[in-house]
C-alpha cells in the first residue's frame, strides 16, 4: 500500500462506522479493511479509460468532489492529495483534512506533469489554460476546510504558502510489526532504490553515481520513466520491477542502505527500510528531514548523534557519491537497532493515538462554539 492508503486504512480503523467517498476506485486494490467498508463513487467512475488516463480527466475532478451530497455526517475526514478537501459539507459539519500535499499536479510539480516533453502539444496547451482555473478553486476551496492536518512540517509550510491556513503536524504510520532486523551475521552487499520512476524522484542521478562507483545496486518500482532510466544503467544496476510485501522486505533486511535521492512530501519507504535496521542515504530536502536522523559528509558543523542515514546537499551525481563513499568508510556508526528505535516513532499506533487525540479535541471545541 502506498502513503495515503495506509492512512486510510488506519481512519478506517478508528471510525469503523464510518463511509468512503472517493472520485473512483479499482475493486481489490486496496486493503481488505477498506474494501469491506461502503465506497461511493463518482461520475467519473464510468468515464472510459479513466483507470489508465485519470490525470487526463483531471480538470473535472473539483466538479466530480463537488457532486457528493453529504448531509447526514456529523464528522468529515478528507484524506487529500488532490481535490478531497473541496467535499461540500453542511454548515454543521466538522471538516477535518488530512492533506498529504496541496495539489501536486498544478503547484510545484506541475512543469514536472505537464511541461515540454512530458505530454502532447494538445494536453499541454489544455492544461496551461485549466491550471490557472485548477489554482483559484485549490484556494478557494481551501475555505472549506475547518481544520487542517499535514502528513510532515513540509507539507504544512506549503498549506500556509498557498492557502493562509496553519496545520497541525501528525507524521503517516509505519507498521513496525511488519518489519524485522536482519540478521547479525549476514551484512547485506548492495545498495537498494525502491520508488517509481518519476521525473521528480531523480533515480538518474543515482544511476550515474553508481555506473561511476562500480557498486552494486538493485532499483525495484517502475513507471513512465522505465524505459529511460533503464537506458542509462550499467552492469552492476539490477532492475526488479514492483515486488510482493514479503520480497520487498528481505531486500530491505539484506541491502546495505536505502538511496533515496528524490524530494518527497513525507516518503514512507525510508521509515520502512529503517524499521529494518537499515540506514538511509537521502537528499538533504523535503520529508527526509523529519525521518531521518542524518549526518553530512565533511560537515563543518557538529555531527548528529546516534545517526540512521546519511545526506548529500546538492541533487547531483557527485553529491551523491561523496555521501555513498562517506558511508562506506564509517558504516560502524550506524546501529541496526537504534535505526529501528528511531522508525518505531512514526508506528501506525503512534499514529492513531495522535489522530484520534486531535479530533476529539477539534470535535469539543466545535460543541462549545454551537453551545
Amino acid at each position: 500500500m502506498r502513503g495515503g492508503e495506509k492512512v486510510l486504512e488506519c481512519l478506517c480503523e478508528l471510525y469503523p462506522q464510518s463511509d468512503i467517498f472517493t472520485l473512483l476506485h479499482i475493486p481489490g486494490s486496496v486493503s481488505p479493511v477498506i474494501e469491506n467498508k461502503t465506497i461511493y463513487t463518482s461520475f467519473l467512475q464510468k468515464f472510459p479509460l479513466i483507470k489508465e488516463h485519470y490525470r487526463t480527466y483531471l480538470p473535472l475532478f473539483p466538479l466530480a468532489i463537488e457532486s457528493f451530497r453529504i448531509e447526514s455526517y456529523d464528522l468529515v475526514i478528507s484524506s487529500s492529495h488532490c481535490v478531497a478537501k473541496g467535499i461540500i459539507t453542511p454548515p454543521s459539519t466538522l471538516h477535518v483534512c488530512y492533506s498529504h500535499t496541496p495539489m501536486r499536479y498544478v503547484w510545484e510539480h506541475y512543469h514536472t506533469y505537464f511541461g515540454k516533453g512530458k505530454k502532447g502539444i494538445a494536453t499541454r496547451t489544455l492544461m496551461n489554460v485549466f491550471a490557472h482555473y485548477l489554482r483559484m478553486w485549490d484556494v478557494s476551496s481551501s475555505d472549506r476546510v475547518d481544520y487542517f492536518i499535514s502528513n510532515s512540517y513540509n507539507v504544512a509550510n506549503r498549506i500556509k504558502k498557498y492557502y493562509r491556513r496553519t496545520a497541525k503536524v501528525i507524521h503517516p504510520p509505519v507498521d513496525c510489526s511488519l518489519f524485522t532486523l536482519p540478521d547479525k551475521h549476514k551484512e547485506g552487499d548492495y545498495y537498494l532504490i525502491v520508488s517509481a520512476f518519476a521525473p521528480y524522484k531523480r533515480i538518474d542521478i543515482a544511476i550515474e553515481a553508481f555506473g561511476k562507483l562500480g557498486l552494486p545496486l538493485v532499483i525495484i518500482g517502475g513507471g513512465q520513466e522505465e524505459k529511460q532510466i533503464k537506458s542509462m544503467a550499467k552492469n552492476n544496476i539490477k532492475y526488479l520491477g514492483w515486488q510482493p510485501g514479503e520480497a520487498l522486505k528481505d531486500y530491505y533486511r539484506n541491502c546495505k542502505a536505502l538511496i533515496f535521492p528524490g524530494v518527497e512530501d513525507f516518503g514512507i519507504v525510508p521509515l520502512e527500510v529503517q524499521a529494518c535496521g537499515k540506514p538511509v542515504i537521502a537528499f538533504a530536502k523535503g520529508g527526509v528531514l523529519e525521518t531521518v536522523n542524518g549526518v553530512y559528509p565533511d560537515a563543518k558543523q557538529e555531527q548528529t548523534t546516534n545517526p540512521t542515514g546519511v545526506f548529500f546537499t546538492e541533487q547531483t551525481t557527485e553529491s551523491l557519491m561523496k555521501a555513498v563513499e562517506y558511508f562506506e568508510k564509517n558504516k560502524n556508526i550506524f546501529d541496526a537497532s537504534r535505526i529501528r528505535k528511531h522508525a518505531e516513532r512514526f508506528d501506525r499506533e503512534v499514529f492513531k493515538a495522535k489522530f484520534k487525540r486531535y479530533i476529539d479535541e477539534v470535535l469539543i471545541l466545535q460543541q462549545n462554539t454551537i453551545s
